[in-house]
């Protein structure tokens, strides 16, 4: 499937979040020692880099194989771009859930929620806000706005939250988003249409070694919203609004 996707967009990617409650260490040691660790199972992440508020551990640019983790006060996330497999985006997220609780103490108590990501970026050069448009609501009342003369479409960034009450593999209720991110400003793209589909999952955990149970059944429901409602009514109709668009 994932070969569809980058067909589909510029960029497809794949990306994890653990929030806790409490903030993480932040030691050189301890950070330093979980790098190293990551490194040895993934070798191509060869770069430690510090940012204004994370440390990050990367593969170099020019690397083929994306992936990255990194460390914030209250969150640790991972992500992997364009991966030949989505294996290959969750065996990286596995590993970081696996370690986490070892290498920075987190508790079970600590879980504040574990998110999963799934991004598919667009390159777009026209008015992103007028395409969306056009694709999403240009046949529902909402066009009816636009009913201005002269009037365009200059910030149209949908966003639809849903609760799924029993997501399956145990993890109870998790929250989904639906998530369409323009980059212009007017007639000029600084970046790609980016649509989200973002899983979360609240609440603490019995045991630490539940973490990537937990991930694994976001990624069951998350791969089956991606094909069966991302794709087809998010994507595809943007899609064929940029073919179509003069704008």
């Amino acid at each position: 499937m994932t070969d569809t996707y980058r067909a589909l967009c510029s960029d497809f990617y794949v990306n994890q979040k653990l929030a806790v409650k409490l903030d993480l260490p932040r030691e050189r040691q301890t950070i330093l020692e979980l790098c190293d660790r990551l490194r040895r199972q993934f070798p191509s992440m060869s770069l430690f880099r510090r940012y204004r508020d994370e440390l990050a551990l990367e593969t170099p640019a020019a690397d083929d194989d994306n992936r990255w983790v990194a460390v914030k006060n209250n969150n640790i996330r991972s992500g992997v771009v364009n991966p030949a497999r989505f294996e290959d985006a969750y065996e990286l997220h596995r590993c970081v859930l696996e370690l986490v609780p070892y290498f920075l103490s987190v508790s079970p108590l600590d879980v504040d929620y574990v998110e999963l990501l799934y991004g598919f970026d667009l390159a777009a050069p026209a008015n992103h806000d007028g395409i969306v448009f056009d694709a999403l609501l240009s046949n529902s009342p909402m066009a009816r706005l636009l009913d201005i003369p002269g009037a365009e479409a200059s910030d149209c960034q949908p966003l639809l939250g849903v609760v799924i009450r029993d997501a399956g593999g145990g993890v109870g209720p998790i929250e989904v988003g639906f998530e369409v991110k323009t980059a212009s400003r007017g007639h000029e793209a600084s970046g790609p249409i980016s649509v989200y589909l973002t899983l979360r999952r609240f609440g603490s955990v019995a045991d630490a070694k539940e973490l990537p149970r937990v991930m694994d059944a976001l990624a069951r429901r998350g791969e089956e919203l991606a094909a069966s409602h991302v794709v087809p009514n998010i994507i595809v109709p943007i899609r064929e609004a940029m073919g179509s668009s003069s704008l």
